[in-house]
């Protein structure tokens, strides 16, 4: 067991399993050696790393395979089957019984649960020190932790920062029409064209005059054309990188740029969905280097990640080749309403994805939204997101969907929960299982500036209440204990509804005031191929109408009701809203960020209060002092433990950390408007 990295690196190679239709050829092996420097973690022991490369063959003419857009235009094999592989990375205890094995879906390259479910763990795509693990939540958990890669548009990362590779299959000759959306925080002659963090493909030829640059102040405004004298694609040993474009007079702030043209032999994206599913079936079926299949197995995604889990699910690709579930249950974290567009489709670029400002034209987000039966009533279509996600025998895995007050505002989370004309909830099917997490944003934030926004972010952290369902996920899945019941925000109780009824709740006369909408996508027309087969032959499509969404609606502080009240509403200290605009100076003032919430302190005294005319009591008004403070946090924290949203070992943690922000808030400087004081060194 105590190999080295040379040693075991001499296992490549070795041949674990051929069958003719498993979807995993053969894993090889080419490292294992101790974790974290043997630490044990509690009753689960000592950890090991596995790293592997998985050599993936798919059936196009399979049953369980034919939601794969373009498969069948990629190179085969022998037996008729396309190949691709991907590394992948194994974090399992050592001499534990076969448990639950907990599949990250990658994010845009990077390892992002150990991030937020393991505290304080830093950025490291290939975990190995005791460091790597923050305070270890998931090993004493006795998880199995797998990572693999699924997508091709990952750009370089930084140094240690090394994505898993991923080679997926390529369909040859296909051509097609790709746009690009662009914008700039400042003047700037050349910029890059690709998705966030992400890589575009590259046009068939740089000089190509069918090529277009347009640019409008909006997404539903008229694009204007910018001559094709006027700018160039920038040679990548010239730009620094690929995807880089050189604009005569320079790109300006306030201009949404759009640019298309044709390019060539995409990759077939929807088999990254299908490894993930293939890995995961081979998984649960196979003994590894010496130890058992596990017990069970389980499947999580942040943002992205989380949509690539509702695409799958989406398109059936969470049932193998062999019509069995490739996962039990799933964790779907802020994904909006994204997953049943996106991520399989030709030219797919998964880095992208719709918010206020751009990328609204880009298959994202599409009905259906919600896991119950909806009807669009423009379209007249009858769907749920689960209708190809049963296995042979019918069943469905377990799903826990968790959204912030961001997605309500700029994913249009509602409409999980609500008829895609906004007029009616819906309560899902008896295996998933909506939260919202009201007064967080995207993620926890971490910012102490304002820029490039206009207020300071929130100060929420809902990785602890996730924590707590990651636990009852798994004690649902395993032993059939029922979760914690639905809690979102939802018409019939009042505590969702338009962004009108919003603002016209929302405190009067603060600095902190609502933006005039939230993201409202509209229907996208790709031209007649595009449901059935994913091919778009309408670039840019055209627009319809808007499909109707909700936000949570504010109590008298600002704070929003419903849903799950985290400690930081239910015990406040300010306002936390799930929406923050643009400083003006970006030139898209109008627009609310992608992903930052905000946060606005109570006065400390009503005399402050009184001075600053803000309409909120002040913190002196609600709390006879910082006992007083304490006792009340401790006993809404208790409340979460008992409601299952609380583990009761993360009591201290939760309680100290508002009681460093009201320490904060007590030591500041009189008329001090900066976002230092957020966040504890």
């Amino acid at each position: 067991m105590n190999r080295s990295t040379r040693t075991s690196a001499l296992l490549a190679g070795i041949l674990l399993t051929s069958l003719a239709r498993a979807g995993v050829d053969r894993v090889e092996v080419l490292e294992r050696r101790p974790f974290a420097e043997g630490q044990a973690f509690g009753a689960a022991g000592t950890y090991e790393k596995i790293r592997g490369l998985a050599h993936f063959s798919l059936d196009p003419k399979a049953a369980a395979n034919a939601a794969i857009v373009d498969l069948a235009k990629a190179p085969r094999d022998a037996r008729g089957r396309v190949l691709f592989t991907s590394e992948f990375v194994l974090l399992r205890p050592v001499s534990a019984a076969p448990g639950t094995l907990l599949y990250d879906v990658n994010n845009r390259g990077g390892i992002a649960i150990l991030g937020q479910l393991n505290g304080k763990s830093p950025a490291n795509n290939d975990p190995t020190t005791a460091a790597d693990t923050g305070d270890g939540f998931l090993m004493r958990q006795g998880f199995s932790l797998l990572f693999s890669a699924w997508t091709w548009d990952v750009a370089p990362q930084a140094q240690g920062m090394r994505p898993l590779v991923f080679k997926p299959p390529v369909a040859q000759g296909v051509r097609g029409r790709v746009a690009n959306e662009i914008i700039v925080d400042a003047p700037t002659e050349i910029t890059s064209y690709a998705g966030m963090r992400g890589l575009t493909y590259e046009p068939v030829r740089a000089d190509d005059p069918r090529a277009v640059l347009t640019e409008r102040e909006r997404p539903e405004a008229p694009r204007r054309l910018i001559a094709r004298s006027r700018w160039q694609f920038q040679p990548a040993a010239e730009a620094g990188g690929p995807g880089r474009i050189r604009l005569q007079g320079g790109f300006q702030p306030g201009r949404l740029y759009e640019l298309s043209y044709e390019a060539r032999d995409p990759y077939v994206a929807g088999a990254g969905l299908a490894g993930i599913r293939d890995l995961l079936s081979w998984f649960r079926t196979h003994e590894f280097e010496g130890t058992a299949a596990p017990r069970q197995v389980m499947i999580f995604g942040i943002s992205q990640s989380a949509r690539v889990i509702g695409r799958m699910l989406h398109d059936g690709l969470n049932v193998d080749e062999q019509g069995r579930l490739a996962f039990d249950a799933a964790f779907l974290q802020v994904p909006g309403a994204g997953g049943s567009a996106g991520f399989n489709s030709r030219f797919a670029q998964p880095t992208r994805h719709p918010s206020m400002l751009q990328e609204q034209d880009y298959p994202a987000d599409d009905f259906p939204f919600s896991a119950a039966t909806t009807r669009d009533p423009v379209s007249g279509r009858r769907a749920s997101t689960l209708d190809r996600a049963r296995d042979a025998a019918g069943r469905l895995p377990k799903l826990m969907l968790l959204n912030t007050s961001t997605e309500y505002w700029n994913r249009g989370a509602s409409l999980v929960g609500t008829t895609p004309d906004g007029k009616q909830d819906l309560d899902p099917p008896d295996n998933v299982r909506l939260y919202g997490l009201m007064g967080a944003q995207h993620y926890v934030g971490r910012s102490r500036t304002r820029t490039p926004f206009t207020h300071c972010v929130s100060t929420t952290d809902h990785y602890l209440p996730m924590r707590a369902l990651l636990v009852a996920l798994r004690r649902w899945s395993d032993e059939g204990t029922p979760p914690p019941a639905n809690a979102v925000p939802r018409l019939d109780q009042a505590s969702l509804g338009t962004v009108a009824a919003y603002r016209a709740a929302f405190p009067a006369g603060l600095v902190l005031q609502p933006p005039e909408s939230n993201l409202r996508e509209p229907r996208l027309d790709h031209g007649p191929r595009f449901e059935r087969q994913g091919i778009a032959d309408r670039v840019p499509p055209r627009r319809g109408a808007a499909f109707e969404t909700r936000v949570p609606l504010p109590d008298a502080d600002g704070n929003d009701m419903g849903g799950v009240r985290l400690l930081e509403l239910t015990v406040p200290l300010g306002t936390h809203t799930g929406w923050n605009q643009r400083s003006p100076e970006t030139g898209f003032g109008w627009a609310t960020s992608r992903f930052d919430g905000s946060f606005l302190p109570f006065a400390r005294n009503e005399e402050e209060r009184a001075a600053a005319k803000d309409p909120r009591p002040s913190l002196a008004a609600r709390y006879a002092g910082r006992e007083d403070f304490e006792r009340q946090l401790r006993n809404a924290a208790t409340r979460q433990i008992a409601a299952g949203f609380l583990l009761e070992k993360d009591l201290e943690r939760a309680v100290g950390r508002n009681l460093g922000l009201y320490d904060r808030l007590q030591g500041l400087t009189p008329g001090d408007a900066s976002c230092r004081y957020l966040f504890a060194d």
